[in-house]
């Protein structure tokens, strides 16, 4: 841990970063245990990624710790009546990082780079978020863009769409400069040029990932005092949580985060709180968080990973999420982290959230048995054998579900996955039964309804399933035109009972944001969303 400590001090004083006496200069070190892949915002689909980039980026909107939109780059914005076209007003008082990409070092920016920065996502080869602009009226403008002037940027909807403006604060509506893109070509996502509190320094391959304060940046405290506090960003990429957490008790990491980081077992009791003998170094953050754990289904007969499966047949799927009991898997395998699914996909902090109006399925094996034997499979008998496909991290909980599945005569075989291989084979519809995670993109319920519309069917959209059903895409799209309120609230209520009862998934969790965070940092809060926000974090020495 000397010598790891040593390292890190030496590749920041490389990188200019001065760790002298005065104890206002910082760095912020913590662990990716899923490893950063890429910095370049058009491609930010998964929270690893989207946490430097959110250190590195900046959007038109922003949301806020209640969820609530806010200005950012745009300092105001404007929706006509019809809600088809969305006018921005810039900041015009924004540079982006010093680079030499550019001729005079930085430069000021301007509404065409929102142009040229939305365009790039329709580029299949860097970006997968080009499905969330299908609303977009391409008829206007360059694509539905348009620069009024240098300080006014402007979108033109097809039709109305109550979620766009949430949708902005994705990490992939960032402004980027054409002069970076062009500079450094492919390697862009190694080498991001933004706007944000932070600037890029060095990526060694496969160790960590060092971030420098931008003396540029716009934003100030209620003080006056220019953000960020902290002077660096270091993001170690450690795979192993055991080794993680040692470099942690080493003082070499601020923060552990996720309920997968850290051996819980060890870390917290059995109600989920902070071991006496930790607490006195670390604080344990929770709060809620808009992710929901599941077991995907795929329901496309055409697909050959499904032709001819049971997994066809919805009485089979059913059976499978009445053989497991949520409640258990809670208390013994994530120390009452995150709650059990009562209900359907959308979690806790919704608003169409909601128990008693949307029913998903308790435990009752019994149930299960009865659904197997109507499915032509008494007893089990006749039924395949189940491959259930699963990244190492989930390898404990998947085996607690295959005994359960096993004790109601469904029999499941657990094939570990590679991560990136899990989600490239899941992206193109090759597993049958496959272990997930949905984090929202921005806090809407049509973001988690999203995977079930039937004109989002993976490798292009998020449709992971491939599920169809005629009744639920006419619901959706009737609640797309819909203004926040009641009736749209309904409408989502009504989805969920629709999928629920078709189950291409079964919903495992709710999971809560948990980090292990070094008593000596202040100012880190936490959020539904559970991103990163690093500009008012401070750090003193102990």
């Amino acid at each position: 841990m000397i010598r790891a400590l040593t390292a890190l001090s030496l590749l920041l004083a490389a990188c200019g970063v001065n760790r002298d006496k005065d104890e206002t200069r910082s760095v912020f070190s913590y662990n990716e245990i899923n490893a950063v892949t890429n910095l370049d915002p058009a491609g930010a689909s998964n929270l690893e990624n989207i946490w430097p980039v959110n250190q590195l980026f900046n959007s038109l909107l922003e949301m806020d710790d209640r969820l609530s939109l806010r200005p950012s780059l745009a300092h105001s914005w404007e929706i006509s009546g019809d809600g088809l076209t969305y006018t921005f007003f810039l900041r015009k008082d924004i540079l982006f990082h010093r680079d030499k990409c550019f001729v005079k070092g930085t430069r000021t920016v301007v509404a065409a780079d929102f142009v040229y920065s939305f365009n790039r996502l329709y580029d299949s080869r860097i970006s997968s978020a080009a499905s969330l602009l299908d609303v977009v009226n391409n008829k206007k403008g360059e694509r539905g863009f348009e620069a009024v002037n240098d300080s006014v940027f402007r979108v033109y909807l097809q039709r109305p769409f109550s979620a766009f403006a949430s949708i902005l604060t994705m990490k992939y509506f960032s402004v980027v400069p054409h002069e970076a893109v062009d500079h450094y070509g492919e390697e862009f996502r190694r080498h991001p040029v933004g706007t944000g509190p932070f600037m890029f320094r060095a990526w060694p391959e496969g160790t960590r990932v060092i971030l420098v304060k931008n003396p540029d940046y716009f934003e100030r405290d209620e003080n006056g005092t220019t953000l960020p506090y902290l002077d660096a960003v270091s993001i170690s990429m450690i795979r192993d949580r055991e080794t993680a957490f040692m470099e942690m008790l080493g003082g070499n990491f601020d923060m552990l985060s996720g309920a997968d980081a850290f051996n819980t077992n060890e870390v917290l009791d059995r109600e989920g709180n902070l071991r006496p003998v930790f607490s006195s170094r670390f604080t344990l953050q929770k709060g809620s968080f808009l992710k929901t754990d599941y077991i995907g289904i795929l329901c496309d007969p055409a697909l050959p990973a499904v032709k001819g499966s049971p997994l066809l047949d919805r009485r089979v799927r059913q059976a499978i999420n009445y053989a497991i009991d949520r409640k258990k898997l809670i208390k013994h395998l994530r120390n009452n982290l995150g709650s059990a699914a009562p209900s359907g996909f959308i979690p806790p902090g919704m608003k169409s959230y909601d128990p008693n109006a949307v029913k998903g399925y308790e435990y009752n094996p019994e149930k299960a048995r009865k659904l197997l034997a109507e499915a032509g499979y008494p007893g089990g008998k006749g039924l395949p054998v189940l491959v259930l496909h699963v990244s190492d991290q989930y390898r404990e909980q998947v085996e607690y579900m295959q005994a359960q599945l096993a004790a109601c005569n469904i029999q499941v075989e657990i094939s570990i996955e590679k991560t990136a291989v899990l989600r490239q084979a899941v992206n193109r519809g090759e597993y049958a039964l496959f272990k997930k995670s949905w984090v929202a993109d921005y806090a809407d319920e049509e973001n988690f309804m999203s995977l079930f519309y039937s004109r989002n069917f993976s490798p292009h959209g998020v449709n992971y399933f491939h599920y169809a059903n005629p009744g639920f895409d006419k619901l959706y799209e009737e609640a797309l035109a819909l203004p926040y309120g009641d009736e749209r609230t309904r409408l989502y209520q009504e989805m969920e009972r629709v999928v629920i009862g078709d189950a291409p998934f079964i919903a495992m969790y709710y999971d809560d944001v948990v980090r292990i965070v070094n008593r000596g940092v202040s100012g880190l809060t936490t959020n539904p969303m559970n991103l990163l926000d690093l500009r008012r974090v401070k750090k003193s020495r102990q």
